[in-house]
């Protein structure tokens, strides 16, 4: 059964799982829990639209890396397939690991020469789904390989490697030593494992599991549904006590929409606190004004409707998914400047982009009709925006708004830039220099400045500079 939107099937009866989960599927929600989903050669799985990357590997694969490199060279580069060589630390002529039994005791020590099959020593990551499902679709590795490089020139691929722990998911053992390894590293298994709950210390628990409060627990421990521990039992970590075959749960869905993916490994910045006067002020300001503006505007809008009708014909909006403070999604109102096969068109200008990170911009985009030319020229393609203003989604003055796709390139910061609401205009669009390879980073730069400084007089500048720069002609946003 193929979960709804999960990477995994449901867990085979004669392995041994944890909160209903073996081996593979939690090293799949491990990725998830960081926006990524797992895409195996050859495993029919659905692969989902709300997964911010997509992790290509053999079907035996189970790793674990640090995703700070991969994710700086995915924001600067923008490659549609990153390679990534997985360097074994483990592969050091022989390793040891502590032996336990089915119910997590120790047995002893024992010394394992050599390492993980070292065809599993490679993995590819892409943000896109069709590059994902060339992949999975492949009857071989080898084949899928071939593929991938067939599909994707020369030029929009990259290539990396990183030190990582990599372990062969076909060999029982080595599926024991990952998920020792596993409760070491990842500290909030809650995040895409439903029924894991906090015990004490570091314990994670079955949430039908009630531990005695004298129980002795050192390291971490992650315990299964069904068990039961008496004030007696110890356990010493890392280790992982199973599911009670009698009481394994049913295979619960990843929640993909509520995931907060943390691939990088920089710490949050913290938005700066605002006081609840400023809050007020400001949005009143901001309703004052979207009215004022609708008000002026609301006679051309007729107008540019039947100007976009006798052109390219309906819609006469476009609306895309953006986010608002605290991460809600909430619609963009623009009026239409594209045309209605834009998105087709992007697939064949990938090469002609000019944005660095994850925006895309080119010089006389042929996306756009010669009306939506002349709309974003004047920038009335933003005006239903104050619509969005008056909803509460956006305010006058912003960061700028962009889609949650966006705003994982830049996990530091997006907290900040999520911490008020995102603006018709802003710091960055009367700033901005469009000199190639700085626009992402003078995004960030800007707007997490705008964040740092807001108060209503830094509103008015801005709300100012953006109508010079309107009655200059020059696009502001």
């Amino acid at each position: 059964m193929i979960s709804n939107g999960a990477n995994e099937v449901e867990a085979r009866t004669e392995e041994p799982t944890v909160w209903g989960l073996d081996a593979v599927q939690l090293h799949d929600r491990f990725w998830a829990s960081r926006g990524v989903q797992v895409v195996r050669q050859g495993v029919p799985i659905e692969i989902v639209d709300d997964a911010e990357l997509f992790l290509l590997c053999d079907r035996r694969l189970l790793t674990i890396f640090r995703f700070g490199h991969i994710l700086d060279i995915l924001s600067w580069e923008d490659p549609d397939l990153l390679t990534v060589r997985l360097h074994d630390q483990r592969e050091l002529g022989y390793r040891e690991h502590a032996a336990t039994d089915a119910e997590g005791r120790f047995l002893g020590f024992e010394r394992i020469y050599g390492g993980a099959d070292r065809r599993l020593g490679r993995v590819a990551i892409t943000t896109d789904r069709q590059i994902a499902q060339a992949w999975q679709n492949a009857p071989d590795v080898r084949t899928g390989w071939q593929r991938l490089r067939r599909q994707i020139v020369r030029q929009y691929r990259a290539i990396t490697s990183v030190d990582a722990s990599v372990y062969d998911g076909s060999v029982d053992q080595e599926k024991v030593d990952f998920l020792r390894h596993l409760v070491r590293v990842w500290k909030r298994p809650d995040t895409t494992v439903a029924r894991a709950r906090r015990g004490p210390g570091r314990v994670w628990r079955d949430e039908q599991v009630q531990l005695d409060p004298g129980g002795q627990f050192v390291g971490p421990v992650w315990v299964g549904a069904g068990r039961e521990l008496k004030r007696e039992d110890g356990v010493v970590g890392p280790a992982v006590l199973w599911d009670a075959p009698k009481a394994r749960p049913a295979l619960e869905d990843v929640r993909w929409k509520e995931i907060e993916p943390v691939p990088g490994q920089g710490a949050p910045i913290k938005p700066p606190r605002q006081s609840s006067t400023l809050r007020i002020v400001k949005r009143g300001f901001d309703i004052v004004f979207a009215l004022f503006a609708l008000a002026v505007t609301l006679p051309l809008y007729p107008l540019i409707m039947l100007a976009i009708w006798l052109e390219d014909g309906r819609p006469f909006f476009f609306a895309h998914t953006r986010e608002s403070m605290g991460g809600r999604e909430f619609p963009c109102i623009k009026f239409r400047s594209m045309r209605k096969d834009a998105e087709q068109i992007k697939l064949e200008l990938q090469k002609k982009n000019r944005a660095d990170g994850p925006q895309f911009f080119v010089d006389d985009d042929p996306r756009q009709t010669r009306v939506g030319r002349f709309l974003r020229t004047t920038n009335l393609d933003e005006v239903p925006q104050f619509i969005n203003v008056l909803l509460g989604h956006m305010s006058v003055v912003g960061p700028r708004p962009s889609p949650r796709k966006e705003n994982q390139f830049c996990p530091a910061w997006r907290e900040t830039r999520l911490s008020v609401r995102p603006g018709v205009t802003g710091l960055w669009q009367i700033k901005r220099s469009r000199r190639e390879g700085l626009d992402f980073q003078e995004w960030i730069m800007y707007d997490i400045e705008y964040v740092e400084r807001c108060n209503l007089a830094l509103d008015v500048y801005i709300i100012w500079k953006t109508f010079l720069l309107l009655i200059r002609g020059t696009k502001a946003s």
